[in-house]
């Protein structure tokens, strides 16, 4: 697929993922025109410093929130495609501002999905989580609706029209609100919180899961949901590697959260094919193309009836060497010394 002759817009562009996102497609893929749609016209402000809108560049910033149809309409007019990256996604802020998770993760999806199939975008990609799989907590709960939503969106879509598919993908290193940064800053006073050692989570980086979205752009025939091939890790081996030499207060298991994530359930399993580096997992509906992803392989009988794909059984542990190499500060630290202490406090 070539991107130079696309208009690309990415909502929620400018959270970790937009910046990330904004920093690789400037740098490889030279579209035509890169639309930041956001609601923070400070942190516009702050990203328009470093990718400037100047005449000749192909930034566009525009103000707005997802909530808004009439808005997302304007802003989708002769877009090509569009990343829908915006979300509430604190787990514990969703528990406490249920009516908002709605109105933001699934209304905000179904706004996308209008104003994309009504203004003629070409490809959508939703960016899902893995606790959206077998959901307990609320922003679970958002997300699956919203990932419903996108595989049902290609109903509305004439043939040949807009298409949508996303993906679902585990932790990422360092993003705003995650572990890593929080153990940074406990480190400081000796002592890391966690909420119980035997928590494992799938990890990626910020670099990989955008490279991993624009593959499956490229790749999408509609419907599908794409999940990559990740390491998944036991967070007292992330402890290890961040603070080795701080206490440990077990603090218990927060409302809403899992012991062990899934990224693909053993229901879906049964329909899910693979490649070398992601799962797909088809849609069962009468639009489904059986001859889409003929290339790929059926997941082995034992995944299919058994576990998914699952983060304490992956089969692909990231060990502390690995955590070390993938620790490169994308959550984009005060200064260089936070990560010359990260790297030398587990040399």
């Amino acid at each position: 697929m070539e991107w130079k002759d696309k208009v690309v817009l990415v909502t929620g562009g400018t959270g970790s993922f937009g910046q990330k996102f904004t920093d690789i497609m400037l740098r490889e893929y030279h579209p035509k025109k890169l639309i930041v749609f956001s609601r923070d016209e400070l942190k516009q402000h702050e990203m328009r410093q470093l990718h400037p809108d100047t005449d000749g560049s192909p930034m566009r910033y525009f103000i707005g929130d997802v909530r808004d149809r009439e808005r997302l309409y304007r802003a989708f007019h002769g877009v090509d495609i569009v990343v829908h990256a915006a979300a509430l996604k604190q787990v514990p802020a969703c528990e406490y501002n249920p009516f908002e998770a709605v109105q933001t993760n699934v209304i905000g999806a179904k706004n996308v999905i209008d104003a994309a199939i009504d203004q003629g975008v070409k490809k959508v990609m939703g960016l899902i989580t893995d606790k959206a799989v077998n959901p307990i907590n609320l922003y679970g709960a958002t997300k699956l609706c919203a990932e419903k939503l996108f595989v049902h969106g290609n109903s509305y879509s004439a043939e040949g029209g807009c298409r949508f598919s996303c993906t679902r993908y585990g932790n990422v290193v360092g993003s705003r609100g995650s572990v890593i940064p929080l153990f940074l800053e406990q480190r400081k006073n000796g002592r890391i919180s966690v909420t119980d050692p035997r928590m494992t989570r799938f990890w990626i980086t910020l670099e990989q899961g955008v490279f991993f979205v624009i593959r499956c752009i490229e790749q999408m025939h509609g419907g599908e949901v794409f999940a990559p091939k990740i390491p998944s890790m036991n967070i007292m081996d992330l402890v290890r590697t961040v603070a080795p030499n701080c206490e440990v207060e077990h603090v218990g298991i927060r409302p809403g959260e899992k012991l062990h994530e899934v990224l693909v359930s053993e229901d879906e399993a049964r329909h899910t094919v693979e490649t070398d580096e992601m799962y797909i997992i088809q849609p069962k509906h009468p639009w489904w193309g059986e001859q889409n992803w003929k290339s790929a392989r059926p997941l082995p009988n034992g995944i299919q009836t058994h576990i998914g794909f699952q983060s304490r059984n992956c089969g692909a542990w990231s060990s502390e060497p690995d955590t070390k190499k993938n620790l490169d500060a994308p959550w984009r630290p005060s200064s260089p010394r936070e990560v010359v202490a990260l790297w030398s406090s587990t040399d």
